[in-house]
């Protein structure tokens, strides 16, 4: 089995550092992030308030019509101080539902058919949230913060253009765990959000219910070669293999024979 060490207080201060290093070099000073109130984007909205002051992170709220926990993503902004804004995108939901709902009748007699995809409908309020902070980030001249954690992407539990598109990943080399972890070092950071159950928000369910695994087996997947289950492992390395795609910028074919082949 593999060492393994994580020091959480060295990497919170790594990424801070890490955060202010790339500001400098790339000469922004602000930045926007979607906050869900969950873990992951709370944790992000702190590493970045430490890092380039409270008053230059620009924290979104982004219902879809109605969110249940909509208070947890307010007491994350007040809680850190950082400015806010809230852009429900229910009515922008909706009218594009009512194009993709066109698409799934039988086609014409010269067109091709398109069968429903719940996971496809799923993904569409992850993508109208990341053309809105596009929007927001490039109206205030600021960098968009990716908040997404290394289990999500391992399994791919992220959505193509919508969470993964960013200008920066912040939490990309941490697991799930490891996040919770950096979280509890920040004494500003209410506990019971860094360790709130994770759920996408949009399907009722939780993260592990809707992906059939446990983020602690997907943490030593990673950490240490296996979770100490071949079943599992073989089911976490199966969604590793699929969503590859998800992880690498578009493959570029190659017509003249020079690029080494994976």
């Amino acid at each position: 089995m593999k060492e393994y060490q994580f020091d959480a207080e060295k990497v919170r201060d790594n990424l801070i550092r890490e955060i202010r290093t790339l500001a400098e070099r790339q000469g922004f000073s602000r930045v926007v992030i979607g906050i869900s109130g969950g873990k992951d984007s709370t944790v992000s909205a702190a590493l970045c308030a430490r890092a380039l002051g409270k008053e230059n992170v620009y924290g979104v709220m982004m219902p879809d019509g109605q969110q249940k926990d909509i208070a947890d993503s307010r007491r994350v902004c007040d809680v850190l101080g950082i400015q806010k804004r809230t852009a429900n995108i229910g009515k922008i939901h909706q009218a594009l539902k009512e194009v993709t709902d066109q698409l799934n009748p039988t086609a014409g007699p010269d067109e091709f058919s398109i069968p429903f995809s719940q996971e496809s409908d799923f993904n569409v309020g992850p993508r109208l949230r990341m053309t809105t902070l596009r929007y927001i980030a490039q109206a205030l001249g600021a960098r968009l913060v990716g908040t997404g954690n290394l289990s999500e992407a391992t399994v791919g539990y992220c959505t193509k253009d919508g969470d993964t598109s960013c200008d920066f990943s912040l939490l990309g080399e941490l697991t799930s765990v490891e996040v919770v972890e950096v979280g509890l070092t920040m004494e500003e950071l209410p506990k019971e959000l860094v360790q709130k159950t994770p759920a996408d928000g949009l399907s009722g369910k939780s993260d592990e219910q809707r992906l059939g695994l446990k983020y602690a087996d997907i943490h030593r997947y990673i950490r240490f070669g296996t979770c100490g289950d071949e079943e599992i492992d073989e089911k976490i390395r199966n969604k590793e293999r699929a969503n590859m795609h998800k992880r690498r910028m578009p493959v570029k074919l190659d017509p003249f024979g020079k690029i080494d082949k994976e």
